[in-house]
């Protein structure tokens, strides 16, 4: 399982959506969206400001976490970033590997 930072803004039609469904629906409606994809959702909240909701879900590969980008943001009622998230195990890893890299112009 992968697991994405979901930042949302919703545009006009998406706060028409959140002020009939209420918070509970939305996140109802995310919840089986996610589920249905084989993930889960880890947390939700909303927020004010820039971003109005930050979903961490778990899904099962990049593939199905751009699937899910793409559906939500094809509604036009949401903008929505999908940040990967890596683990402390992860990033320790990647500290252990070599890369051979020039710099530009070297």
């Amino acid at each position: 399982m992968a697991k994405y930072l979901v930042s949302g803004s919703y545009l006009k039609d998406g706060v028409k959506g959140l002020v009939k469904d209420g918070g509970s629906g939305r996140q109802a409606s995310v919840t089986k969206m996610v589920e249905g994809l084989g993930g889960k959702i880890e947390a939700f909240y909303y927020a004010f400001g820039e971003t109005d909701v930050f979903v961490i879900v778990d899904v099962p590969d990049a593939s199905t976490a751009a699937a899910l980008s793409m559906a939500v943001n094809a509604s036009g009622a949401v903008r929505t970033t999908l940040t990967p998230l890596l683990t402390v195990e992860e990033v320790d890893a990647a500290c252990k590997k070599t890369v051979s890299y020039t710099l530009p112009g070297a």
